[in-house]
């Protein structure tokens, strides 16, 4: 887990964001390319490769959805490049009825209130799956962990699609 560690962090999918991007301007600062502009190609590069790790590194652990897919791909788990499908029939179930809500808001006569409708009952899954992300990695069950992240990338996906769809109808 040698994101976690390059920013002094606990392995663990609740950090602290604070130390998080303390830490990351500070690491930044020190391998930043204007302090090796002075020094030779392959200091300058080797520079340019750890702002570049340090900020991937930053970017995956300061999402909640990338941090949880790395926590599960550092135990084999890469859940961001598989085509794998769930098979899960009551999620596959709730995943159609969210759907179709997501299509209805946009006859809705209140689209603001369908709208927040619809985002409460996703934070609602993300909570959920989040919650049984955390039990099953903590109990060192990976294999569970990553079907619970492999739930959280549709109900995130779902979420994007909702933001675009009330950009649309609310003209943001």
């Amino acid at each position: 887990m040698r994101f976690f560690t390059l920013f002094g962090l606990p392995i663990s999918f609740n950090i602290d964001l604070d130390q998080l991007h303390a830490q990351y301007r500070e690491l930044q600062k020190a391998v930043h390319p204007d302090h090796h502009a002075s020094g030779s190609d392959s200091q300058k590069l080797l520079s340019v490769q750890k702002a570049s790790e340090i900020n991937d590194a930053f970017q995956t652990l300061k999402n909640p959805l990338t941090r949880a897919e790395y926590m599960v791909s550092e135990h084999g788990f890469d859940v961001r490049h598989e085509q794998q499908t769930i098979r899960d029939g009551m999620f596959l179930m709730q995943q159609m009825e969210l759907r179709e809500e997501l299509e209805e808001i946009e006859q809705a006569s209140d689209v603001e209130t369908a709208l927040d409708d619809f985002y409460d009952d996703v934070k609602q899954l993300i909570t959920e799956y989040t919650d049984a992300f955390q039990q099953h990695f903590n109990q060192s069950e990976y294999e569970e962990a990553a079907m619970a992240v492999r739930k959280l990338r549709f109900i995130y996906k779902l979420k994007e699609e909702a933001q675009h769809l009330e950009d649309k109808l609310l003209d943001f």
